[in-house]
């Protein structure tokens, strides 16, 4: 997504236009970048999981998940913290003011299928 061409650019512009949110998953490893984030049409930062984990315990991981939280309010952005399995790591998030996430402590995924037909 960081080499994206204007055409690529502008037809992820009009989808946002149209209703559609875009995410970035897995926001902090691999090739996220924070040059990219403020020309990016994204309205979503999904906080990788090796940030949550140690979330409780004695780690940098509360600061790392600070500044994610920061960046995504100077930029207008919502924030999903991912990975959530223990009360410990909610609170933290809670205490940070992560408003968002996802993980087995708050629910087990369901099952595609499933979730199409309703049952």
């Amino acid at each position: 997504m960081m080499n994206l061409s204007p055409r690529s650019l502008s037809r992820l512009a009009g989808f946002r236009k149209r209703g559609v949110v875009v995410a970035i998953d897995d926001f902090g490893t691999g090739y996220s970048s924070l040059a990219y984030l403020h020309t990016l049409p994204v309205q979503v930062l999904k906080i990788d999981r090796q940030f949550t984990r140690r979330l409780g315990e004695k780690s940098r991981d509360s600061r790392i998940v600070s500044a994610i939280l920061g960046i995504a309010d100077a930029l207008d952005m919502e924030v999903v913290a991912e990975g959530i399995e223990n009360e410990a790591q909610l609170e933290k998030l809670r205490e940070l003011r992560c408003m968002r996430g996802q993980g087995f402590y708050l629910g087990r995924p369901a099952a595609f299928g499933a979730w199409l037909s309703g049952d």
